[in-house]
């Protein structure tokens, strides 16, 4: 059991958004920004949600992270449009090429735009999401500082870099797919470091390619890739579609997120929106028909309820009623980091409730 603070998810976003405000972001920049970092939180993803916001604010003070609210375009070539963010916020500029990218699927079917000098956007998941909104496949990938090393390596080479795929449905819920290429995200290490818990064996490694428990060893360690090998190979190929096809940074390019504040994390990502309607009649029909097949489908001896996928993280929005449950460690964090602008957030985090972790 653990215990978190209960915050109305309309008020943390409020409240986050005039932390940007005061730092000097517009605010419906800001108010974009603060919904998709709650938005995560909502969905249970907590390692992608108001837990970064003092790293944001260190960085956009350090002066790694731009205060832009606008991608600038490097070439447009209809279908293939490609973004120079200026390491502005990854939630404005993933904004961005996602109307981009719905627009020219509409009228081609497909378009792909990626965006080289780029920021940390939270969870991918978001924005192939709103693509699936619109009634279109949505596909984002990014790419992250060097993470994991090859199977039977002790380098990393590869970030774990994430990958979101959406799809549009007639269903009840969202259709829908957001994994890193790591067994686990580092931001979940971070929240275990922070708790003082241990982690699996199977999530990182130390600093000399062995296995470890101990969040701190993997931290200043490896993560380990999904499934070995072929988690590995998904990262590589996703480096390369992101920073390769965006003129970007790849690879040791990629800065470490959590470093030098000053210097600019210049990751890469790619976004690829594909309207159903010119391949086949009823993709959304066909969508819900299979998520529903999975819903049904016969339970092994225990199990309760076997999830289409997309469908527990839609379950735990509804479940949490527009609330978050926000770690006091993240609570401590983002309080200390509104102090540090002149801000007040005590009365935000009052309510406390004890959950199942």
């Amino acid at each position: 059991m653990s215990q978190a603070f209960a915050v109305e998810a309309s008020q943390l976003a409020e409240a986050i958004a005039g932390l940007f405000v005061r730092l000097g972001l517009p605010a419906d920049a800001a108010g974009a920004v603060a919904d998709d970092l709650v938005a995560a939180d909502l969905d249970g993803i907590a390692s992608h949600g108001v837990m970064l916001v003092p790293l944001y604010i260190e960085r956009i003070r350090a002066g790694s992270v731009s205060l832009a609210a606008r991608a600038e375009p490097v070439s447009d070539r209809g279908a293939a449009i490609v973004l120079d963010a200026g390491n502005m916020l990854g939630q404005l500029s993933s904004r961005q090429a996602v109307g981009l990218a719905a627009s020219r699927a509409g009228d081609l079917g497909l378009a792909m735009v990626t965006v080289r000098h780029g920021f940390h956007f939270g969870a991918a998941g978001r924005y192939a999401g709103m693509l699936a909104a619109a009634g279109l496949v949505g596909i984002v990938m990014s790419n992250t500082r060097p993470l994991m090393p090859a199977p039977g390596g002790a380098e990393p080479l590869v970030g774990n870099n994430p990958l979101a795929i959406a799809l549009p449905t007639s269903g009840p819920h969202p259709v829908s797919l957001d994994m890193a290429t790591s067994a686990t995200a580092m931001g979940t290490i971070r929240l275990a470091a922070a708790a003082g818990a241990s982690i699996p064996s199977n999530w990182a490694m130390d600093a000399s390619g062995q296995p470890t428990t101990d969040p701190a060893a993997a931290i200043k360690g490896m993560l380990s890739p999904a499934a070995g090998p072929k988690g590995f190979g998904l990262a590589f190929m996703i480096d390369l579609l992101c920073g390769g096809l965006s003129g970007g940074a790849v690879g040791a390019e990629v800065r470490p997120l959590y470093n030098n504040a000053a210097t600019p994390y210049d990751c890469s990502h790619a976004f690829l929106a594909i309207d159903p309607a010119f391949f086949a009649d009823d993709f959304a029909g066909r969508v819900a028909d299979r998520a529903n097949r999975v819903s049904a489908s016969a339970r092994a001896p225990g199990v309760e309820r076997v999830y289409a996928p997309g469908e527990l993280t839609w379950s735990t929005k509804q479940a949490s009623r527009g609330v978050c449950r926000i770690s006091v460690e993240t609570a401590d964090s983002l309080r200390a980091a509104a102090v540090s602008l002149g801000a007040d957030l005590a009365g935000l985090f009052t309510q406390t409730e004890v959950f199942s972790s």
